[in-house]
């Protein structure tokens, strides 16, 4: 995989991930977003009856699943998610994964990091399902973390929302329940469930939800 120290995605618009990585038929595709040598995000398309082969990492992979029906199987276990199911992958084993209709999902190494004890390797579960809803505040949970990348979750209450600021490194947001507004440069975006934007280095920006509002925010830490 090619280094790369910056996304390659779009900014300052609202995407899906979704929709710009559709299967083709036959055919298993991979596309590389960051590479930093050490941290990588990718986007994988498997069209039905696809697989890649099981192989053996000595690092964990955090599988957001967008679309489809995935497994993610090992020599003795297998793992079904469905739309916005998550799977940190087990180390120093075999794992493969495998479609028999369509997949789409986002791929994240983990490794020399902190991980919340909240996520167990092996274990299906959804990002949303992890931060409960307070009145009149806004929650945040750091997933995982290390010097140069941070995955964290936030759920808003109504009304709530964050003020105009920047960041010195890039972040890849995924809207996880609900609907929210992501102000950037100066511009309004309506964002809902399912949907992704992206912050370039230093861009300003404001989040506000609309009703209750959860999302994901994957940020370089360069």
């Amino acid at each position: 995989m090619k280094g790369s120290d910056e996304m390659r995605e779009k900014s300052g618009e609202v995407f899906s991930v979704a929709e710009d990585n559709q299967p083709v038929a036959g055919c298993t595709i991979s596309k590389a977003v960051y590479d930093n040598s050490e941290d990588y995000i990718s986007y994988f398309s498997l069209a039905e009856n696809t697989d890649i082969s099981a192989e053996i990492y000595g690092y964990h992979k955090l599988i957001l699943l967008h679309e489809g029906r995935l497994e993610v199987y090992t020599d003795k276990e297998v793992f079904t998610l469905e739309k916005s199911d998550c799977i940190l992958t087990p180390t120093d084993i075999p794992v493969g994964m495998r479609t028999n209709t369509r997949a789409i999902y986002t791929e994240i190494s983990i490794r020399r990091n902190m991980m919340n004890n909240a996520v167990k390797a092996g274990e299906v579960f959804r990002l949303a399902g992890l931060l409960p809803y307070q009145e009149g505040k806004i929650i945040n949970m750091d997933v995982v973390h290390n010097e140069k990348m941070k995955f964290v979750i936030m759920s808003f209450d109504e009304g709530t929302g964050l003020s105009e600021h920047a960041a010195p490194g890039e972040a890849l947001i995924f809207a996880l329940e609900g609907k929210g507004v992501i102000g950037y440069e100066g511009k309004a975006h309506p964002i809902k469930e399912g949907e992704n934007f992206k912050f370039a280095a230093g861009g300003k920006h404001w989040v506000k939800a609309d009703g209750r509002f959860k999302m994901a925010l994957l940020m370089t830490l360069e």
